[in-house]
């Protein structure tokens, strides 16, 4: 916790990750159970009423503070307002670290948090997770609980890897660890999903990323190219309370994802089609949710890896997805993953 506090007095000046820091209450506490002392950092000001939130913390895991997430009037997402100013990714400051988790991805990347929160609704911890290149995960749409009626967002967690966020999830879950996947994994890969338009760079380190496992045995890709349809309209039905406008759809993607998983464990894409944008926005027609939020719409469990950078030095995140209700074995998949692509720190 010392060091956690430490990190946060040493860089968040600069990086605006947090909109308040409890350092005077953590350093006070008292912490008992598995995870006795974790700094933990909360997703936003109502972060600590989170169901994630209160069963960390109820074994033990102390909260640093609340993260940054998008300021008042923000019509895109991928972006975040700390105490300090807008937040910054810690690999290029001219750069957003994502959103909506924005500090989450921030605290987690530099060791002002061992673990965060975050809740995904369109790629919002999958998304800050990529661009600051650690892990995050979208739980299974339902399987924990959520304050969102729409029924779009599920709970997640964001930390430096896939192995640290294991214990944090089978806590939350309630879940016993499952036996080791068998490798290699049969894997599906798209660039696009089929509509989305993505940065070519983006798509070669995704795409290396994905050789690269699969020269090590992790992987076999079926070579099957996955294609949805552009989820965007839908969403915003949803999101807008008028679900039956998504039935089309919904019913043709989840037609195809079924299929899919029936002849493979595991779903691969870049996580977002662009790199992280400037702080002055991505522009109006750039959704950089494009390859995130149609497991949102499916409910689909879905995780990214850091896969590597872009040469202007901006992180690429690989996006794994698995089959309704397989958390557990999409975080032990993404184990075996991210052996082999291993992270730096910023």
């Amino acid at each position: 916790m010392a060091e956690a506090l430490e990190a946060v007095e040493r860089l968040d000046s600069g990086l605006s990750a947090f909109a308040e820091v409890w350092r005077e209450r953590a350093l006070a506490a008292e912490p008992s159970g598995p995870f006795a002392g974790v700094p933990l950092a909360v997703k936003g000001a109502s972060g600590l009423r989170a169901y994630a939130a209160r069963r960390l913390m109820a074994a033990g895991a102390v909260a640093v503070g609340a993260t940054a997430v998008p300021g008042p009037g923000t019509y895109w997402q991928t972006w975040g307002l700390g105490a300090h100013g807008p937040t910054r990714n810690p690999w290029r400051a001219d750069r957003t670290p994502g959103g909506s988790s924005a500090g989450a991805g921030v605290a987690v990347a530099t060791g002002m948090a061992r673990v965060a929160t975050g809740g995904d609704g369109a790629g919002s911890v999958r998304i800050p997770a990529a661009w600051c290149g650690v892990f995050g995960l979208k739980t299974t749409n339902g399987r924990l609980p959520s304050p969102d009626r729409t029924g779009l967002a599920a709970a997640g967690l964001l930390a430096r890897t896939a192995a640290e966020a294991r214990p944090y999830l089978l806590h939350l879950l309630d879940a016993d660890p499952a036996p080791a996947p068998v490798l290699p994994l049969r894997a599906a890969y798209s660039t696009g999903l089929g509509f989305a338009d993505t940065d070519p760079e983006v798509a070669a380190v995704a795409e290396a990323a994905v050789a690269r496992l699969e020269s090590a045995g992790v992987l076999r890709t079926t070579g099957e190219d996955p294609v949805l349809r552009d989820p965007t309209p839908a969403w915003l039905a949803v999101r807008a309370g008028r679900p039956d406008g998504a039935r089309p759809v919904r019913t043709a993607n989840d037609r195809a994802l079924d299929a899919l998983f029936t002849g493979a464990d595991i779903l691969l894409t870049p996580t977002t089609p662009n790199r992280p944008h400037g702080h002055e926005g991505p522009g109006r027609d750039t959704y950089s949710t494009a390859l995130t939020w149609a497991f949102n719409l499916s409910g689909h469990p879905a995780a990214t890896l850091p896969a590597g950078f872009t040469a202007d030095g901006c992180p690429v995140g690989l996006q794994l997805v698995a089959a309704r209700g397989s958390d557990v074995s999409l975080v032990d998949m993404s184990v075996a993953a991210q052996s082999v692509l291993m992270t730096v720190s910023p």
